[in-house]
């Protein structure tokens, strides 16, 4: 085997990982994907001859990648609502487990991206995938315990403001299920039922979207069945980033797809995703 093949060979065995960690950084499959494109280029351009753990090295370069592209999106990031790009996954089976095992819920990725592109990056290499913090000191360009400061900040930061989720799929199904049947019935007080008191809806329509979040179960209720309740004899059943959603199909193509964070019986977040730019390759 070639110096060449054994690179190829060791790529693809990575690639998975590779992209979970951009898509981490990220919130964006295709941006994600470019990112782990741009690292398949750097290391065919290098000499890797010296590098012990190639699989090391294929993670700093993705992830000073995604840094970067982090670091630019917010340089020219616009007043609206943004949701991060969703993983849809229609049926789930056997052959899913992987898939889900390796999702991060919408509602996460919510935070992430509140957290400074130095911050995500530690957090996310650290916390989530067990990089030493010597290593992300050196691609952040800062000592160990300035890293170690980044970790913690982002780790309080997400902790205080991620809901916790029911780990059962079923019981996120069968609470989403009623949530649909009460916007399809237009039944206002079924709806708040299901709503915890102080749910949190999100709706990213692009850049002529809406500016701010709806909160609280009687306001979003409302918002549902005044914009919503057309919507909803069309939406299907569908794995959204690890959780129970579903995706909107009026027509052959989606038209949104919506993630539900669950928790004690009721939906605590609601995040849907309209932009024609996030949902092309669904």
């Amino acid at each position: 085997m070639t110096r060449s093949d054994w690179q190829t060979e060791e790529f693809e065995r990575n690639r998975q990982h590779l992209q979970s960690v951009a898509y981490r950084m990220l919130g964006s499959a295709s941006e994600a994907e470019d990112a782990v494109q741009e690292a398949w280029l750097r290391l065919s351009r290098s000499d890797t001859e010296a590098v012990e753990n190639l699989a090391g090295w294929l993670t700093t370069v993705v992830a000073r990648v995604s840094l970067d592209m982090l670091r630019s999106r917010r340089a020219r990031r616009e007043d609206y609502v943004a949701l991060p790009e969703p993983i849809v996954t229609i049926e789930s089976g056997p052959e899913d487990e992987a898939v889900l095992a390796d999702s991060v819920g919408l509602a996460l990725l919510v935070v992430l991206d509140m957290l400074t592109p130095a911050e995500r990056l530690a957090f996310v290499l650290h916390d989530m995938f067990g990089v030493a913090f010597d290593e992300i000191a050196t691609i952040l360009d800062r000592s160990e315990a300035a890293t170690r400061q980044l970790a913690s900040r982002a780790r309080r930061r997400v902790r205080g403001a991620t809901p916790r989720t029911d780990p059962d799929l079923r019981e996120q199904r069968r609470v989403v299920d009623a949530f649909l049947a009460a916007a399809r019935a237009g039944d206002f007080e079924a709806l708040v039922k299901v709503l915890d008191p102080d749910v949190v809806f999100r709706a990213d329509r692009g850049p002529r979207g809406d500016r701010m979040p709806v909160t609280g179960a009687a306001e979003v209720a409302e918002t549902i069945l005044a914009r919503g309740a057309r919507f909803a004899p069309h939406a299907r059943p569908a794995i959204v980033n690890g959780n129970a959603g579903v995706i909107v199909v009026p027509g052959k193509k989606p038209i949104a797809v919506v993630g539900f964070s669950v928790a004690a019986g009721r939906i605590v977040e609601i995040d849907l995703v309209a932009d024609p730019a996030k949902l092309r390759s669904i």
